[in-house]
């Protein structure tokens, strides 16, 4: 396990700070991700590294950015670190999606896939039993 995992997790109230779903539904530790990467010069220091779940991880990869299909602009993905999660995200309770309401936001739900039908399946499920949001 990652010596870290403990005090990001506890930081992050043991939710990905991406798609905000509990750790506590899953058999296994979210994982603590760079998020600048070691090889994008991003640093191992505690403030570099975010809880994630294993499908925002995988999507995520070694990316920080792409580009926005509305503006066509290189947009940075969401960072736990300097954003906050209200300012770009919002939920919307009733079909379990994340809305991105930024530039930012709108990024990181397309290319994390925040909302594919096996994430919205498990939202409606988790806010059904009081674990989301």
């Amino acid at each position: 396990m990652n010596p870290y995992y403990s005090a990001i997790a506890e930081r992050a109230n043991h939710c990905c700070e991406y798609c905000h779903a509990p750790e506590l539904v899953f058999n296994f530790p979210f994982e603590v991700e760079h998020i600048i990467p070691l090889f994008r010069q991003g640093t191992n220091e505690e403030s570099n590294l975010a809880l994630a779940c294993r499908s925002c991880n995988l999507r995520k990869g070694t990316c920080i950015s792409a580009i926005d299909s509305d503006s066509n602009e290189e947009i940075q993905f969401f960072n736990p670190r300097q954003n906050l999660w209200s300012e770009h995200f919002q939920i919307e309770m009733e079909v379990g999606m994340v809305m991105g309401i930024t530039a930012i936001g709108k990024v990181t739900v397309e290319n994390l896939k925040m909302n594919s039908v096996a994430q919205v399946a498990a939202r409606k499920l988790w806010v059904r039993l009081g674990l989301f949001p």
